[in-house]
């Protein structure tokens, strides 16, 4: 993959783990290219195909790292080394696909647009996906995105105030 840039090396690695993950019973949330040519990192997040199960834990990510790095190293996606980080989504999880905006339809979101001119940044609530676009809901309005105009949404955590006592983690805290 020499000569591309790291969008064309995100989407190859992206399609090929795409590819592969229903074999291993997960799903691709998103994949990263990060970092300076001499310091290169891979960030694959990963979780559930299941959309009821509970998030994924520390040893299914370890479980599935395997087939990942064989996969990344058959593609040699960057020339010289890289380091590979496979991960959860966590709290800020990437939305991407048609189905992320539908199913976290109510979560709050912050997304970045393509736009070359005027606004590109909201914040606001995630309404989900109608017509051929993303809704958003912020408090100056609501907005209508198609999925090739927006190059970044994310979750964004809400913590309720006190959602910590006595150092513990209350259960309402970061509850969807």
């Amino acid at each position: 993959m020499e000569g591309k840039t790291p969008g064309d090396v995100r989407n190859a690695l992206l399609a090929a783990l795409e590819a592969s993950a229903p074999d291993h019973g997960i799903d691709i949330v998103d994949v990263e290219v990060v970092g300076s040519t001499k310091a290169r990192t891979v960030r694959v997040r990963i979780d559930h195909v299941d959309e009821e199960a509970d998030g994924i834990t520390l040893e299914e990510v370890s479980a599935q790292t395997g087939w990942i790095s064989e996969l990344l190293d058959e593609l040699d996606p960057l020339e010289g080394s890289y380091l590979l980080e496979v991960s959860s989504p966590g709290l800020a999880r990437p939305l991407r696909r048609i189905r992320d905006f539908e199913r976290f339809a109510g979560e709050r979101v912050s997304l970045k647009t393509r736009a070359t001119e005027g606004r590109r940044k909201y914040t606001g609530l995630l309404k989900g996906y109608e017509d051929g676009k993303v809704l958003v809901s912020c408090d100056e309005g609501d907005f209508a995105f198609g999925i090739d105009e927006i190059e970044s949404c994310a979750i964004k955590p809400t913590f309720d105030e006190g959602s910590r006592k006595n150092g513990k983690k209350s259960s309402s805290a970061g509850k969807r």
